[in-house]
């Protein structure tokens, strides 16, 4: 098949979308597909990897986004020979490729990766929650009509799209994917010594942005209480976001900067050995529609605790392979000291979580969406 592809970012970002994107591009061209990845940027960029088409765009301050207006000549001569598009965001590089679907009478398939309902109350605090809900609705109303599927990663977030957001149409739940043998093999490649985490504490890492939406702030404050009640407690986030200078001053006034450890932005080739010198993964998001920190985490071996929510419920079997608290601090709370005193619970989560994530192979990913496109080809 040729198969379009577009993203809002893509490498050298570091991402979950930009990593799930990277995932499907290589293995349909393994098996053969003819694949473009079309993406905001600068056309001059180089690129290691082929059929990486950069859309002139304006770079958005350091994000790593860029703003486009248009499809060059050149895009669109590719698309006219495209058999499926298929868009990872709704709104920019999503506009281009419902227009290009529309022009040239192609299947589109949109991926949601977002919580857009809790994005647009984070960042549009002063819009009434009746009026960003309602035009959410309205937007996600219309283009669901407009695409041939929208694929869920979880049943949750299906759920959600169709009872919230006014989806219509083919919602397929296919699960995102991870290289799991890069987690089963990980190996550290740095110390607690280095990173200045005592040898005998107990570690819980975050990975993900830094940023108010993932609540890393909540974890913090979680965190204080819990590192009084544990001396062994230490916290390591991973990831870098526009949180992440205020977040050290919030770790800073709650005395709990010398137990929790920021690494900033980290290559996603060093997230293995990140989680490898932890002994559980934690997150108090409820912004998640199927997060690949959590199957990265588990493929590692380390059980997780998480909130109730869609997205997070679907990646933690509760009692079995983590927790799943209640939307409390009290209930977060409890779950996290109860993995962090209990040493043969910790073990017995993580041979089961490291079973469990073998449900969620990229390769297996990538051809249920192949499979799906093959459905919708005209």
């Amino acid at each position: 098949m040729r198969i379009a592809l577009f993203s809002d970012i893509y490498k050298p970002a570091v991402n979950g979308v930009v990593n799930h994107v990277a995932l499907l591009k290589r293995y349909f061209e393994r098996w053969g597909e003819q694949v473009w990845l079309f993406v905001p940027g600068q056309p001059d960029e180089a690129d290691d990897e082929v059929n990486v088409i950069r859309l002139p765009g304006i770079p958005i301050a350091d994000t790593g986004y860029y703003l486009s207006v248009a499809l060059d000549q050149r895009a669109r001569n590719i698309l006219k020979q495209a058999d499926v598009i298929h868009v990872h965001h709704p709104f920019l590089s999503g506009s281009f490729g419902l227009n290009a679907a529309r022009k040239y009478d192609l299947p589109l398939v949109f991926t949601n990766h977002t919580r857009y309902d809790l994005y647009v109350q984070q960042y549009l605090p002063l819009i009434p929650d009746a009026l960003s809900d309602t035009a959410l609705q309205a937007f996600f109303h219309l283009f669901s009509q407009r695409c041939s599927a929208f694929i869920a990663p979880s049943q949750g977030i299906a759920d959600l799209m169709r009872e919230e957001w006014g989806v219509q149409g083919q919602v397929a739940v296919i699960p995102n994917g991870v290289e799991l043998d890069d987690f089963h093999r990980a190996k550290l490649h740095t110390s607690r010594h280095e990173l200045g985490i005592p040898a005998d504490a107990v570690v819980g890492v975050y990975v993900g942005r830094v940023s108010w939406e993932k609540s890393v702030d909540r974890l913090l404050r979680n965190f204080a209480i819990l590192a009084r009640e544990d001396g062994r407690l230490h916290l390591l986030l991973v990831g870098g976001g526009p949180a992440l200078n205020d977040c050290r001053k919030l770790a800073q006034e709650l005395g709990i900067d010398s137990r929790v450890n920021f690494t900033g932005i980290a290559a996603y080739d060093k997230i293995p050995g990140y989680l490898k010198l932890a002994d559980f993964f934690v997150s108090a998001s409820v912004s998640e529609v199927h997060p690949l920190t959590f199957i990265e985490a588990a493929a590692t071996g380390l059980p997780a605790v998480g909130i109730d929510s869609p997205g997070v419920t679907d990646m933690i079997v509760d009692g079995k392979t983590g927790f799943v608290a209640s939307d409390s601090d009290l209930s977060f709370g409890l779950r996290v000291l109860r993995l962090a005193v209990d040493t043969d619970l910790r073990a017995r989560m993580g041979r089961a979580a490291q079973e469990h994530s073998h449900a969620y192979a990229a390769h297996t990913n990538a051809r249920e969406v192949l499979n799906l496109y093959q459905s919708l080809k005209r």
